[in-house]
């Protein structure tokens, strides 16, 4: 008889680049570019990046933030 192992994940949401100018011309460049860190730090912490979301649109089609999701898996009961 096998067993079957169930896992179960927990995630993280980080945004990045909110702020009152970004709702009219999106992120500025610091947090466009401070993703790559952000996504390294949560590695080393055993987070895996699974999407980068960019909700709603500023003007000129930018995004008005970016959402980092990260997924880990728990541990075992």
């Amino acid at each position: 008889m096998s067993t079957v192992s169930r896992r179960t994940y927990e995630y993280k949401f980080v945004r990045l680049g909110e702020n009152r100018a970004s709702a009219l011309f999106g992120p500025q460049t610091k947090a466009r570019n401070a993703y790559q860190q952000v996504v390294h730090e949560h590695a080393r912490d055993g987070w895996r990046l699974v999407e980068i979301f960019a909700p709603g649109v500023a003007a000129f089609g930018a995004a008005k933030y970016y959402e980092l999701i990260f997924e880990r898996e728990t541990a075992a009961d």
